[in-house]
């Protein structure tokens, strides 16, 4: 017979093999439910058609894939947020970096500090009030015309010509974003050695020298995740588009997510909407997949 003795190892061994998941499982079980459930029933969806206001969905294969291909709206669309992502990405990366480059070398550390703070606010701020605000500066008879009346500049209509409502939506996002990427960029500033900066110095290195061959090297990694979150920042942008110009006029500043949104709550078309998130989706992890190998491949 087996003493009790010579089954504890055993029973401590099968403990320490189930320890782990009784851990994991409570977070397992919130990602099942509101992550990976939803994502797999909206994989199903998009083979989908109908609504739920109607007679209930029917399976109907790759349909809703290939009238993504043949929708001229959706090109439109793709279009309109494509030129958003690019014009909204390089100022939200430039301004930013250079405001860092200022404040890190320049400022006394009390004043950059506040600095730091008043730009940051905005990135903490709902874009649905900064939406509503911006939407008052810019209308027609707003602050912004009264101001560029004093020079003799007639009204412009901002918000409801299909010219000048994108660039507004673009400076929205870019001062919504400037912030968050300030502050990235600071850190990664303050996390390369002085020593580099006075060895530079001592061999005669100018500021540019020393920007392009000193600061940008060492921010590789923090440009990698800085312009990583900026694309997905405005690939997902819906608030703006939604508040400011309901994706007018004539659908010159309809965005992407603002689109499957139409489609979803105002046409009830759940599978097409469906097959247009998925999209999103594996763009948004092709994002991911590239900032996570840039930065394995700069390390």
């Amino acid at each position: 017979m087996m003493s009790r003795g010579s089954g504890e190892p055993e029973t401590r061994t099968v403990l320490e093999r189930i320890a782990p998941w009784l851990f994991l499982a409570p977070a397992l079980l919130l990602l099942s439910v509101f992550v990976l459930y939803p994502i797999t029933y909206l994989l199903y969806l998009s083979f989908t058609a109908g609504s739920f206001m109607r007679a209930g969905v029917h399976w109907v294969g790759m349909q809703n894939y290939a009238r993504l291909i043949t929708d001229p709206d959706f090109w439109q669309v793709l279009s309109n947020t494509v030129y958003f992502t690019i014009a909204t990405t390089i100022p939200s990366l430039v301004l930013p970096l250079g405001l860092a480059v200022l404040l890190n070398r320049l400022i006394p550390i009390g004043l950059r500090d506040a600095l730091r703070t008043a730009y940051f606010i905005p990135s903490v701020t709902s874009i649905a009030a900064v939406g509503l605000g911006f939407r008052w500066l810019f209308q027609t008879d707003g602050v912004v015309n009264q101001f560029l009346g004093w020079f003799g500049i007639d009204a412009i209509p901002w918000l409801s010509s299909p010219v000048w409502a994108m660039p507004v939506l673009i400076v929205l996002s870019i001062w919504k974003q400037i912030g968050f990427n300030l502050v990235v960029f600071l850190a990664g500033l303050q996390a390369i050695p002085q020593s580099r900066y006075e060895a530079a110095e001592l061999d005669g290195a100018n500021d540019w020298q020393q920007f392009w061959h000193i600061t940008l090297p060492g921010l590789r990694s923090t440009l990698v995740f800085a312009a990583t979150t900026t694309v997905i920042f405005t690939l997902r942008s819906f608030e703006q588009p939604y508040i400011m110009t309901g994706g007018g006029p004539l659908n010159s500043t309809n965005l992407l997510v603002f689109y499957l949104y139409e489609q979803a709550f105002a046409q009830f078309d759940f599978g097409y909407a469906a097959a247009i998130t998925i999209g999103l989706l594996l763009v948004t992890l092709g994002l991911v997949y590239l900032q996570v190998h840039s930065s394995k491949a700069i390390d």
